[in-house]
């Protein structure tokens, strides 16, 4: 009868599915990409490597670490390497092309920390450091804009006006949390200090001997850096890759929280238009309820089959908007590029979450149209 109730109402049932069917869909779009995120992210943290640590120098003061405090640095136990890192935006122009890219200087250990390999050509030497030569290593999208080509070794380029040789070509990285890995060049400290007129480097890059010195290494790069800036915390971080994973999943799980929230309020909102169509239900189907009654149907039949019908509404319109949101999730995947990542728990919890609310915004009208006096219910006109 709930079934029946239904299907000859069908447009007004579908608009009142609509409000879930809506929230329902975003539910699952939603968490799928913060999840997709969140899987995302970890993924480019992990592929970093569990034995890295980064320090930055955040104080004002003009002061970094000398070569020699480097080297020093190298001795202490737990730590194998490590790398200095200065960054800037530069312009670059091959023939009548040009090009604003990312630069990022270092020194050779800078390849095996940040795990960073070509595709051809080689990475820079500790020669090309010494004797500021003027080399480069480029990603693909800087060779394919600049050349329509990776077959770029060997080529020339100007820097900010200053010419350079491509000696290597960076293997495909793709985007992450940090920009794209594919639109930038590397060249040697010493020759992007005299570029750059820049000789403060605030990033440094520290590899582990293992995964389990890490702890080890961090609390000797504290105290050296402690003792070198007079304790003064603020001007200087240091952090592994594990802290910068858990920060990333709790910032990720925050993000789904709060979008789930959103989409939540849809179907709370969409539970309330069930209620206001069942009520009305109830108006038309007073007669209706009185006969029933009249022939002996008891309370507790009326009210179950109101409530069937409100669930039946929710549940229907739970599993058509779960449909939407696949679809719509393979759309932004595809289209957009997204990461989108689907949960089978998410699914069974927004229709089972779809179905309590057409419960619960059901149970007003299935007990109003219970306690309806019969006699009342067959002289209703």
């Amino acid at each position: 009868m709930a079934a029946t109730s239904i299907w000859a109402n069908k447009m007004r049932s579908f608009l009142t599915m609509l409000g879930i069917i809506i929230g329902i869909s975003s539910v699952i779009v939603l968490v799928g990409i913060g999840e997709g995120t969140r899987k995302q992210v970890q993924n480019q943290i992990e592929k970093l490597g569990t034995n890295l640590i980064t320090v930055n120098l955040t104080g004002r003061r003009n002061v970094g670490l000398s070569n020699s405090e480097i080297e020093e640095l190298k001795t202490k136990p737990g730590i194998k390497s490590i790398a200095p890192s200065l960054q800037s935006s530069v312009n670059l122009k091959a023939g009548t092309k040009t090009y604003s890219t990312t630069l990022e200087a270092s020194t050779p250990e800078y390849s095996e920390i940040r795990k960073i390999n070509v595709s051809s050509g080689r990475f820079i030497t500790k020669r090309d450091v010494e004797n500021r030569y003027q080399v480069a290593i480029v990603g693909i999208d800087v060779a394919n804009e600049l050349y329509g080509t990776t077959n770029v070794v060997g080529q020339s380029m100007q820097v900010n006006g200053v010419s350079f040789t491509i000696i290597g070509v960076l293997e495909p990285q793709g985007s992450s949390m940090g920009g794209s890995g594919d639109d930038r060049i590397i060249v040697p400290l010493s020759t992007a200090q005299r570029l750059l007129k820049n000789t403060e480097i605030r990033t440094f890059y520290i590899e582990a001997s293992s995964k389990d010195e890490v702890n080890n290494a961090k609390g000797y790069l504290e105290l050296f850096l402690s003792k070198k800036f007079k304790n003064d915390t603020n001007s200087y971080r240091v952090f592994d890759q594990t802290s910068l994973l858990d920060t990333a999943n709790e910032t990720s799980k925050s993000m789904t929280m709060m979008l789930s929230g959103i989409a939540a309020i849809s179907l709370i909102v969409g539970g309330i238009g069930i209620m206001n169509i069942m009520l009305v239900s109830v108006i038309e189907r007073t007669r209706e309820i009185g006969i029933r009654k009249a022939v002996g149907a008891k309370r507790r039949t009326i009210l179950v089959q109101f409530l069937i019908e409100s669930a039946g509404i929710s549940c229907l319109g739970g599993i058509i908007g779960v449909l939407v949101g696949f679809l719509t999730a393979h759309g932004i995947k595809t289209l957009l590029k997204m990461p989108v990542s689907i949960s089978g728990i998410v699914v069974v919890g927004s229709v089972t979450f779809s179905v309590v609310v057409g419960i619960i915004f059901g149970m007003y009208p299935a007990s109003k149209a219970s306690k309806l006096n019969p006699i009342d219910a067959l002289r209703f006109e």
